[in-house]
């Protein structure tokens, strides 16, 4: 009986935190996924699925990892409120095959391919576990993880296309966990030296597997959730002086929403870079609050590495405090 009230308690409190009245994706399995991906993305309002140049990750669109110059590792931190936690992990690289020669006799790669991989961890920790009778014995947590790996491959000097795997582990209340595997497919297109186009489909087959057996015994049963279906195109801009990078991205969703997105990236000085974005503008529901951010990032070479320190912030509504992004990134 204790352990079925410490369940429900769990599964009230994080329906109750969900704003259905924004839209219907609120409520849907994820959300931690959908928050976006390290310091540099969120603080550019995570409209990042054609911007090829900097550190990149496969999370915005797995055909990015064909246009990693070198190696990039990156690792955030992120200060929430609520008792809330989430963490980001990356690794980036490219590969180049073969030799060609261009219409100019210069040397280049015949084909170009690139790896991604990570973790996005999340959770909420600090929850009262109460007996029947309304008593405090102990706190509860949650943790949530998405794992990815993706690939990518340049057909040509202007397309690229990636494919993402993605593993999911939720644990929820002791032996109550769930795991899915789901896909990210991605393609990018290099209209000139300039602009940038992009195709996205996320969390295909994401879902969540539930079995309360274990807790229940045959009065257990198992369910799925699934994740909504996101299909987004993106659009950057490269200028060369100032040198600026805008973004814009839109998203459709069936959880009912049409996201815009967008975003920008100044190179003020030498490795000193300055950003500003506005996420989740709900052209379905403007009763949805837009998120602005803002962010920086400077490097320094030591030795053969590129370190650089970044950060961000996120105006979070529905919260008394905003989101701290806090990353470390190397290039090598």
């Amino acid at each position: 009986m204790i352990k079925k009230i410490f369940l429900q308690i769990i599964l009230v409190s994080a329906i109750a935190s969900a704003q259905a009245a924004v839209s219907d994706i609120s409520s849907m399995p994820g959300a931690f996924t959908r928050m976006g991906f390290g310091a540099r993305g969120m603080g550019m309002g995570n409209a990042m699925s054609a911007v090829t140049e900097g550190s990149l990750v496969s999370y915005y669109n797995p055909a990015l990892a064909s246009f990693q110059q070198g190696n990039s590792f990156q690792t955030s931190y992120s200060i929430l409120s609520l008792d809330r936690s989430l963490n980001f992990l990356n690794f980036t690289r490219n590969f180049e095959f073969g030799q060609k020669t261009d219409a100019d006799g210069n040397i280049k790669p015949r084909s170009v391919a690139g790896i991604s991989a990570g973790i996005i961890n999340a959770g909420v920790s600090k929850i009262d576990a109460r007996d029947n009778q309304g008593n405090k014995t102990g706190e509860l947590s949650t943790t949530e993880n998405q794992f990815f790996v993706a690939v990518a491959n340049r057909f040509s000097d202007k397309l690229s296309i990636g494919l993402a795997f993605k593993f999911f582990y939720y644990k929820l209340y002791e032996n109550v966990t769930s795991t899915g595997l789901g896909f990210d497919i991605g393609a990018l297109y290099l209209l000139n030296d300039n602009i940038t186009v992009s195709l996205m489909m996320s969390d295909i087959n994401s879902k969540y597997e539930w079995d309360t057996g274990k807790i229940y015994g045959s009065r257990g049963n198992i369910s799925k959730d699934k994740f909504p279906l996101l299909k987004k195109v993106g659009l950057s801009y490269k200028f060369k002086e100032p040198r600026i990078i805008a973004a814009v991205e839109f998203e459709n969703s069936d959880g009912g929403t049409n996201i815009l997105r967008a975003g920008g990236e100044y190179n003020i000085y030498e490795n000193l870079f300055f950003r500003a974005g506005l996420d989740k503008l709900n052209l379905s529901n403007f009763d949805f609050p837009a998120r602005p951010s803002f962010g920086f990032s400077y490097f320094r070479m030591a030795g053969a590495f590129n370190i650089g320190i970044n950060y961000a912030f996120v105006i979070e509504p529905y919260s008394y405090g905003d989101q701290h992004i806090i990353g470390i990134n190397v290039t090598f």
